[in-house]
């Protein structure tokens, strides 16, 4: 006698019983909330001109690690007029950064190792994932509220100081 039909039988009418006995709707996919992300000061942040004069002090959250570095300010809603993110490097080479998840207009400013303004990105796009170079070897990259280069006349040459 041949048992394996039988028992076959019994488990296809048990997950039948099973699927048809839950009667409740579907659930229907909720957007998950995006909690905010708070600014974290760590320290001022002075620009300073190639000749020496202060331009402008901003506060700034810093960027030292992998984490911090390749989510920078991203899923961000704002950036108070003043703020921005310094991103330290280990090392000076060429980077690129892009705006993939970031939802704010920004200039970015990419240092070499001496704190001196390389290169300028001015009014970036808004999660676009084009790579924005920076045209030379970077160790720092500044990432202020888009406009904020030409409002505070800041141009290549130019340098920072970190006052922690």
């Amino acid at each position: 006698m041949k048992k394996a039909p039988f028992y076959c039988l019994v488990a296809l009418l048990t997950t039948g019983t099973l699927v048809s006995c839950n009667n409740s709707p579907k659930a229907e996919k909720q957007p998950v909330a995006q909690a905010a992300i708070e600014f974290r000061k760590d320290a001022d942040l002075s620009l300073i001109a190639s000749n020496g004069d202060p331009i402008h002090q901003i506060e700034i959250e810093i960027a030292d690690d992998d984490y911090a570095r390749e989510t920078g300010l991203m899923y961000r809603q704002e950036l108070g007029a003043d703020q921005g993110m310094l991103f330290i490097f280990p090392d000076e080479a060429e980077r690129g950064f892009y705006m993939k998840n970031t939802h704010i207009p920004l200039d970015i400013i990419y240092f070499n190792a001496d704190s001196t303004a390389i290169s300028i990105h001015e009014n970036t796009t808004p999660l676009d994932d084009t790579s924005i170079p920076s045209n030379g070897p970077a160790k720092f990259v500044l990432e202020i509220n888009a406009g904020k280069v030409k409002e505070w006349e800041f141009v290549v040459g130019d340098r920072f100081s970190l006052n922690k």
